[in-house]
């Protein structure tokens, strides 16, 4: 699908460029959190380490300077995302098991080709009265877990392979499965949030020029690739994980959600083959180069046969 006029690796070189610009154009420069992004996307499918020469390669072509780079994966390390394993004069660095297992859990979302199936249940959980602060405290934690706030202390959740179990964590709220019988449009409204559906139409204005240049013949050296890939990532789950993983049913008929998912997954596709050739020659591991990639790196995004 084409979304505009392109042409050649001009062009692609240019839709890259303006992908980085905007990285730096926001209101503040989370480091940290696109070296998350690097590891989750990247490394951790190739056996989860990676020296300290290719952070910087990567950081470089993005204009991050080595002493941002260095300050961030500092204060990764002092945090417990990151551990370093020194081999003379170079540093290799991997994701603690902690922090891989909760980008593993999130990856489940941004990966995902689709909304999830649903039956048409709902589970519904009352909350006790509380002060303000708890009740801030409630919202967070319930609406992390899939729930929707429909008014003051009531919380519904349709139920979904994908959904948990419920816990200790909402033990004190009485909590009923149920089947609705009719869906008045202001619930719909609740569960969607306006500002989410112009972050999606907005992410895929953004990517569009550099899906088009690529679709037009463009190419992008493999480190090039490489940035494209994890700038497309970080940019896609910062959006998607503001919002609730809800069914296709529940959602307005204009919701952008499912056209920018589809082009965010066919621009992957485009990126992961010259990506994963810079890979297979980066400074991977101390004793050689970074292993073959794991069989679900190219699943993600696919619908299942």
């Amino acid at each position: 699908m084409t979304h505009g006029p392109a042409s050649g690796n001009g062009s692609a070189t240019r839709s890259l460029d303006a992908l980085i610009e905007r990285f730096h154009a926001g209101e503040r420069l989370r480091v940290w959190s696109f070296l998350i992004t690097i590891f989750g996307d990247a490394i951790v499918p190739r056996g989860g380490m990676v020296g300290m020469t290719a952070l910087q390669d990567i950081t470089d072509r993005m204009r991050i300077s080595p002493g941002a780079l260095r300050a961030a994966l500092s204060r990764l390390a002092k945090d417990g995302w990151v551990e370093r394993e020194r081999h003379g004069r170079k540093s290799y660095y991997r994701l603690t098991p902690e922090s891989a297992a909760l980008f593993a859990d999130a990856a489940r979302r941004f990966y995902a080709p689709g909304p999830p199936a649903w039956n048409g249940d709902w589970l519904i959980a009352i909350a006790p009265e509380e002060s303000a602060a708890e009740r801030d405290e409630r919202i967070a934690q319930l609406t992390g877990k899939g729930f929707v706030r429909l008014s003051n202390g009531l919380f519904v959740r349709p139920e979904t392979a994908d959904t948990e179990t419920p816990s200790d964590a909402w033990s004190d709220m009485f909590v009923l499965d149920a089947r609705a019988t009719a869906m008045p449009d202001w619930v719909l409204q609740a569960c969607s949030d306006p500002e989410i559906d112009v972050a999606y139409a907005v992410l895929s204005a953004t990517i569009a020029p550099l899906e088009d240049a690529l679709e037009a013949g463009g190419t992008l050296s493999p480190l090039d690739a490489m940035v494209a890939r994890i700038l497309l990532i970080h940019e896609w789950r910062r959006v998607i994980l503001r919002d609730v993983n809800l069914p296709a049913a529940l959602r307005p008929a204009d919701w952008s959600l499912e056209e920018t998912r589809a082009l965010v997954g066919n621009l992957y596709g485009r990126l992961l083959p010259p990506s994963e050739r810079w890979l297979d020659t980066c400074d991977g591991r101390p004793d050689g180069s970074l292993p073959a990639a794991e069989p679900g790196l190219r699943r993600r995004f696919a619908k299942a046969p």
